[in-house]
């Protein structure tokens, strides 16, 4: 049996990022967080037994400038992904 996950995110918050990449970055987030998602068809710890959380604090983590927007935005949506066990 497949479990539906609906998930909302009402904001995400970057610090330090160019403006002009926003959607870009809000686009390869999406994608990896559902990836994650579906892969281990779960969601994780205590996210799972509260039905969610107010905010999430997903820590902080060093890109280079240089940095692919695909890769930014798969960095972020681990993070996440990781804090929703927390």
């Amino acid at each position: 049996m497949t479990k539906q996950i609906e998930l909302h995110i009402e904001e995400l918050v970057l610090h330090n990022f160019p403006l002009h990449q926003r959607y870009a970055i809000a686009q390869a987030f999406e994608m990896e967080l559902t990836r994650l998602l579906l892969e281990h068809q779960q969601i994780p710890g205590t996210f799972q037994n509260t039905g969610g959380f107010p905010s999430i604090d997903a820590g902080s983590f060093i890109i280079n400038k240089n940095t692919k927007v695909e890769v930014a935005g798969s960095k972020i949506a681990n993070a996440v992904y990781k804090s929703f066990g927390k």
